[in-house]
C-alpha cells in the first residue's frame, strides 16, 4: 500500500495535481495488474473516469517483459493527460524506491537499465507537468 500512497503524495504535494480522478487512479493504478480485481469491479466501485485511467496505465501482463516495456514507451505520448500524470508519479516513485531499497536480486546493472528505460518512458511524457518532470530528472540524476 505504500507505493500507491506515495504516488498520490507525489502528485498532490510535488506536482500540485488537484484532480480527484488522477489521485484516485494513482492509488488504484496497480489494482488490475496485481490483484484479481476486474475492470468491471473497479468501475462499479470507482466509476468510469478512474477506471479508464487505471486501464491506460495497466501493463498487458500476458506479453513478455521486453514487449511490455516497448509498449509502455509507445503508448506514453498517446496517453491521456490523466494517465501521463499517474505514469510520471509512478516512475518517480519507482526510481526513488530502487535507490532507497533496491530489490535484493537486482544487480547494479539491472537497476541502471530500469532507470534508463524509465527515462525513455518519461521523455515521451514531457510537457505534461514541469514540476513532476523536474522531480523525475532529480531522481534520475541520483540513480545508482
Amino acid at each position: 500500500i505504500n507505493h500507491p500512497i506515495a504516488l498520490a503524495d507525489v502528485l498532490w504535494f510535488e506536482g500540485r495535481v488537484r484532480d480527484p480522478v488522477v489521485i484516485a487512479a494513482a492509488i488504484l493504478h496497480d489494482t488490475i495488474e496485481d490483484t484479481e480485481t476486474t475492470r468491471d469491479e473497479l468501475q462499479g466501485a470507482f466509476g468510469v473516469a478512474v477506471t479508464e485511467v487505471v486501464v491506460e496505465v495497466t501493463d498487458v501482463t500476458w506479453l513478455q517483459k521486453r514487449a511490455r516495456k516497448k509498449l509502455q514507451v509507445a503508448k506514453a505520448a498517446k496517453s491521456s493527460q490523466r494517465a501521463k500524470l499517474v505514469k510520471l508519479a509512478d516512475k518517480i516513485c519507482n526510481l526513488r524506491d530502487i535507490k532507497a531499497s533496491p530489490p535484493p536480486d537486482w544487480t547494479l546493472e539491472r537497476r541502471r537499465e530500469y532507470s534508463d528505460w524509465a527515462k525513455t518512458v518519461v521523455d515521451e511524457l514531457r510537457g505534461t507537468n514541469a514540476r513532476l518532470e523536474r522531480r523525475f530528472d532529480q531522481a534520475y540524476r541520483l540513480r545508482p
